[in-house]
């Protein structure tokens, strides 16, 4: 990304005087000015060239136009290469132009805002690109923040204002900033022009919740946080207006330093295509040193004889030079086996796939109107590969909808309804929820199922009352108020939202804030406390707390956290409370519910002003501030005083348990990584069936030490192993085939799942432990990380990619998730609760987990599917038709001669046969969608990678080298003794090229007939109409009337019609077709036979289905048309009882049916995966049917 402002050195800290441009030029800080874009008029087609051609495809194929050029090595003209580079270079050059002016026109849009500036005492009317640092700029309401600025007055009482803050984190709940007191009076432009205060602060970084710096006016400092600063891209809300001094501008914004490129990524078939494109390339090289020897060998030995009619080219004086020119000429005649169409092609197809993607109306979610959308073309086929899934749990499992469940109060449990002899009530036998009618502030949306809460409130229960008072204080959150009585909650997170609202209708009700002050309705009496502090949360912390003063004065400290962190820092008086609150905290978490612990502590007057004092000072200490603040926050967190415990659920997504049991089903592994705690995790295993009663055994691993982990891990694999070996029975595993599979971990008999804490999972992902770890959890069939960081997520997906050769997928929805969808293979954000930012860094998107069902198993297996068949038939077709000019160098004296005019070798590739393989590549289909996601099993192939590799690219190119010696050997043949009908001679140079083209077209085109699996009326217009294309040409260019116009060029007048109307031609073209295409039709047909594939079976149990409902309406059809007077139940004539006792005409329905049942018989695809024998284990099985066994 570029900038309008040039690069200057880093900063190591950055000095900003207020009203001060000249000071604060001299420093060349960056102007607001952005600059996305990367051409304009003047320099777009020098660099956008210069770009293109860094592509390697593109410089062999420049290259190969300059030895066109040269008229010694050259038999084709020039624009045989030139024409489909020059079209290659103008698409990706129109596509690259046009992304570009959208930047330009976003650019412009943005640069061209209107912004109040003051400037001499006076607001003035400023683009903002001419805002600089150091300006004072004036904000309205609902304006957009024009530069990192830091806050000096609002129209809000005490410096506030509000934000939204969507552009930088997604999230749209609104958030409150303050200015320092000191600037909070600076309310007119007379007062602001006259302040000259100095702010030095930390250099441009791209964190966009910290900030430190300290302001220096009036012969004082004060220091500076992130709540003090407004930054570029938010938006002002329920704010008149205010007034900030321009700290960071242009690129050196927080949001303009997070707008880094993702990392490019490609697929394993473009790395495959790259390595074979280098192999052809030597294979080509190979070709030419061949041919290069025969012409030196043939112009020494026989060349020479006819020096006198057939002299060497001028400059040529030896048949050694002679063959070093013929190389370069042979270059040039066989470059097509990999033409540049090939990369066109690909791009069109993938855009294909891409726009089904989008256009897919089954993965579109109506209640958020969102539809799926492939944000990346480049990895459509490496979704059809997917081996392992890493996915969050809240939100993307989950709905991220939190409700107040249940809680624990004083060590009484509420929530669980029960009747009158004590027995739980499920949800469906309860009566009517509580009645929150009492309090008109209620939410009517909340819902809670145990009145005996609501009870314990109204008979005034001390210790119930300071629960929801703790709820009611110690939190975040804004409150907006429509209309009287109707509040609007703006919480940071829904979990916080979720506590606020409990407690609101409950009769706490939580009504408005000020920076110093929170009111609060306390069963209908408003009361205010003073708020003296609020230690707020972070990932480090894991809790908050306010400190408040009531109106009777007394100073309590109020805090929730996680368990972990904050049972051990309460007093040793609560010692008997924390066990039963523990319990209560097991049984929560154990339901699958977030869990927080409640607490409080009572401070003395001269304790919180000395604290205070400090923490004022740490506040403005110019190094290691945050350290400070840490200390005292943990110092005054001690010695606090159980309350309860809350429990909030978060209910599964819909479909989800549904879409892991049939990703099971297609060997993909899924692994969860969350924040959330063991418990809570490990029953959303079980809720979503990851984690089922019939594993052999789930491994938890808790270890705080490097030792107890490697133990831990250790005797998994023990067990794993010890277990394998009962359960095979002596039976001995054959050596791995397989480069994928590491370990003999992988063929273990029993399903294991793995549980491990984030603690230990710090060090199993040490270097010296790693491998120990993945070859555990590989071996697992689920895997669960809990209390993981985000860089530990990434770091698991970074570990399995490193020691495995599989394509990893990562999901999630939230900003803590943005690094692990990133290091993936294959990025998919959910449009979710927790903002976009994991939908702007993903590379899918869609708003529901179950639509990856969906993305894998239909639009990832038809992508690589597609992909695989059309490279195949490519390298064919290309192959087929370079290899002649070969064959032909043998019967030319190595002349470089080509069989083909060059218009042929010209309109090949684009006319005659890219349309034809574009559509199999964008339509195909091997089972319809419906089966794709009823067998799971169809997606194997994709993962061990069978349907496009090295061997496959062998045999397309060995059935290509074969359709080519066919192709030229048999009109060559046919055409030595061949006659006219006038008894003429029929070989001439002409009608054997026409032959041989007509041949290779056909060919080709009932080959690409034979590949397609899933006509639509688009295959049949590109094959026959290409067809139809080439005759035309054909005719055409041979025709009278363009000889007349170019009399040079078409010099062949009437040979395509002459050749063409002999029988003889005919019926060579008719020999090379049925010679070229029978052994293929045959091995096919064989091979369907013998040893059908997975999606062959699934076709034939397909037309079974349709034979039998046919069959079925055709006896319900002609069944009954005798007499309504007959008083028989039975038809008239004979019926099918016969048939049926002789078992004849169950063959088919019963093989289909036991096509559908699952078999202990190992598939073809599982033997390959496993390679796993068992001694005798095949002596007893029944052959035949077992063999074509359908596994589901």
């Amino acid at each position: 990304m570029e900038w309008c402002a040039a690069r200057r050195a880093p900063e190591e800290e950055r000095r900003v005087r207020a009203n001060a441009r000249e000071y604060n030029e001299k420093f060349q800080y960056a102007s607001n000015c952005i600059k996305t874009s990367k051409y304009n008029i003047v320099t777009f087609l020098p660099v956008n060239l210069f770009e293109q051609f860094q592509e390697v495809a593109n410089t062999y194929f420049l290259f190969l136009l300059i030895l066109q050029l040269i008229p010694q090595i050259s038999s084709l003209s020039w624009f045989t290469t030139i024409v489909p580079l020059v079209l290659v270079l103008t698409i990706t050059a129109v596509k690259d132009a046009t992304d570009d002016y959208f930047r330009h026109k976003s650019d412009n849009q943005v640069n061209n805002r209107q912004s109040q500036v003051l400037i001499g005492g006076v607001l003035r009317q400023e683009q903002w690109m001419n805002v600089r640092v150091g300006d004072i700029i004036k904000l309205e309401n609902n304006q957009f923040v024009a530069a990192d600025l830091l806050l000096l007055s609002s129209s809000e009482p005490h410096g506030l204002c509000y934000i939204e803050t969507a552009e930088l984190d997604g999230e749209t709940n609104m958030k409150v900033r303050q200015a320092i007191p000191v600037t909070v009076e600076l309310g007119n432009t007379s007062q602001l022009a006259r302040f000259d205060g100095e702010v030095i602060c930390e250099p441009p970084n791209n964190k966009l919740d910290k900030f430190g710096g300290t302001l220096y006016w009036k012969e004082d400092k004060y220091p500076l946080s992130n709540q003090n600063m407004l930054l570029r891209g938010c938006v002002l809300r329920n704010t008149e207006w205010c007034f900030g001094l321009v700290i960071f501008a242009g690129p050196d914004t927080k949001l303009m330093q997070n707008s880094g490129r993702t990392k490019f990524k490609r697929t394993s078939i473009d790395r495959l295509m790259n390595t074979l494109v280098l192999w052809i390339f030597g294979f080509l090289v190979c070709m030419g040193v061949i041919l290069a020897i025969g012409n030196a060998i043939w112009e020494h030995e026989v060349g020479v004889c006819f020096q006198i009619y057939l002299p060497w080219d001028e400059g040529v004086h030896s048949a050694f030079f002679s063959g070093f020119l013929s190389f370069w000429s042979y270059i040039i005649i066989l470059n097509t086996v990999v033409p540049i169409s090939l990369y066109v092609s690909v791009e069109v197809i993938r855009l294909g796939h891409s726009y089904f993607i989008n256009w897919d109306k089954k993965m579109y979610c109506a209640k958020r109107r969102t539809p799926a959308e492939a944000r990346t073309t480049t990895l459509n086929e490496e979704l059809g590969q997917v081996e392992y899934i890493f996915s969050d749990k809240t939100g993307t499992l989950t709905q991220n909808i939190m409700v107040f469940s249940k809680c624990s109060v004083n060590g009484h449990s509420y929530g669980e309804v029960q009747d009158m002899l004590g027995h739980k009530v499920e949800l469906g036998e309860r009566s009517e929820p509580v009645d929150f009618s009492f309090n008109p502030l209620a939410d009517p949306r909340f819902q809670f199922w145990d009145p005996s809460l609501l009870e314990a409130v109204k008979l005034g229960d001390l210790h119930v009352h300071e629960f929801f008072r703790l709820l009611s204080l110690c939190h975040t959150v804004m409150s907006e108020e429509k209309s009287e009585g109707e509040l609007l909650y703006k919480a940071q997170s829904p979990d916080e939202g979720a506590l606020v609202t409990a407690a609101r209708n409950f009769g706490f009700v939580f009504r408005s804030r000020t920076p110093e002050t929170i009111t609060v309705h306390e069963l209908g009496q408003a009361i205010t406390y003073q708020l003296l502090a609020i230690l707020d949360f972070n990932n480090i912390r894991k809790r908050m707390s306010v400190i408040v003063r009531s109106p009777e004065g007394k100073i309590r400290l109020y805090c929730k956290g996680a368990d972990t962190i904050l049972l051990e820092r309460l007093h040793p008086v609560n010692q008997d409370l924390t066990s039963i609150t523990t319990d209560h905290l097991n049984e929560y978490a154990g339901e699958g519910l977030r869990t927080l612990v409640l607490a409080y502590k009572d401070l003395e007057e001269s304790y919180y002003k000395d604290w205070s004092e400090r923490l004022l000072r740490a506040g403005s200490a110019p190094e290691a501030r945050e350290d400070h603040l840490a200390r005292l926050y943990d110092e005054v967190e001690h010695d606090m005083m159980l309350l309860g415990a809350t429990a909030i659920e978060d209910k599964l997504q819909q479909g989800v348990p549904e879409t892991i049991a049939i990703l099971t089903l297609a060997n993909i592994k899924i692994w969860v990584l969350t924040g959330d705690k063991q418990e809570t995790a490990v029953n959303i295993g079980y809720s979503c069936k990851m984690l089922t009663d019939d594993m052999t055994e789930v491994f938890v691993v808790t270890g705080h030490t490097v030792l107890e982990v490697r133990e831990e891990l250790r005797k998994a694999r023990e067990k794993m192993m010890d277990a394998s070996h009962s359960v095979c029975n002596g039976f001995s595993y054959q050596e791995k085939l397989s480069s994928k599979i590491t370990s003999v971990l992988e063929a273990i008999a029993g399903e294991y799942a793995l549980v491990i804490n984030g603690h230990s999972l710090a060090h199993a992902l040490e270097a010296d432990m790693e491998v120990e770890f993945l070859e555990t959890a590989c071996a697992c069939k689920a895997v669960i990380c809990c209390r993981v960081t985000p860089l530990q997520k990434a770091q698991v997906v970074e570990l399995v990619k490193k020691y495995k050769k599989a394509v990893t997928l990562a999901i999630g929805d939230g900003a803590n998730d943005v690094s692990m969808i990133k290091t993936a293979h294959i990025g998919v954000g959910i449009s979710g609760q927790e903002g976009i930012q994991a939908v702007l860094a993903s590379d899918y998107s869609f708003s529901q987990f179950k639509f990856l069902q969906r993305l894998l198993l239909v639009h990832g297996r038809w992508s690589y599917l597609r992909m695989c068949k059309f490279l195949c038939y490519f390298f064919y077709k290309n192959f087929a038709f370079t290899m002649v000019h070969f064959w032909f160098g043998f019967f030319c004296g190595f002349s470089a001669q080509t069989v083909y005019d060059q218009y042929f070798i010209t309109l090949y590739n684009i006319v005659y046969t890219s349309l034809p393989v574009l559509a199999m590549g964008v339509f195909d289909q091997d089972v319809p969608e419906q089966r794709s996601m009823e067998y799971p099993k169809l997606y194997e192939p994709g993962q061990l990678n069978l349907l496009f590799n090295k061997r496959e690219f062998f045999i397309c190119i060995a059935q290509g080298i074969y359709t080519s010696i066919l192709i030229f050997f048999i009109p060559y043949g046919v055409f030595t003794d061949a006659t006219r009908d006038d008894g003429a001679q029929l070989a001439d140079y002409q009608s054997f090229a026409v032959t041989v083209a007509t041949s290779l077209v056909i060919v080709v085109s009932v080959q690409i007939a034979l590949d397609t699996g899933f006509w639509t009326a688009i295959n049949h217009f590109f094959i026959w109409g290409s067809l139809a294309a080439y005759f035309a040409i054909l005719f055409t260019m041979h025709s009278d009337g363009l000889f007349r116009m170019f009399p040079n060029q078409f010099r062949f007048v009437g040979n395509a019609q002459n050749t063409l109307a002999q029988p003889t031609v005919w019926l060579t073209i008719a020999l090379t077709a049925v010679v070229c295409i029978m052994p293929v039709v045959a091995f096919r047909f064989l091979k369907l036979d013998l040893k059908p594939e997975l999606s062959d079976t699934v076709r034939y149990t397909q037309l079974v289905r349709k034979k039998q409902k046919t069959q079925h309406r055709c006896m319900q059809h002609t069944g009954r048309v005798g007499s309504c007077r007959s008083g028989y139940a039975f038809s008239h004539q004979e019926g099918f009882g016969e048939l049926i006792m002789s078992g004849k005409n169950m063959r088919l329905s019963s093989l289909a049916l036991s096509s559908f049942a699952p078999r202990p018989s190992t598939s073809w695809i599982e033997t390959l995966r496993k390679r796993k024998g068992c001694e005798g284990s095949s002596a007893g099985s029944p052959s035949g049917a077992a063999d074509k066994t359908l596994r589901v």
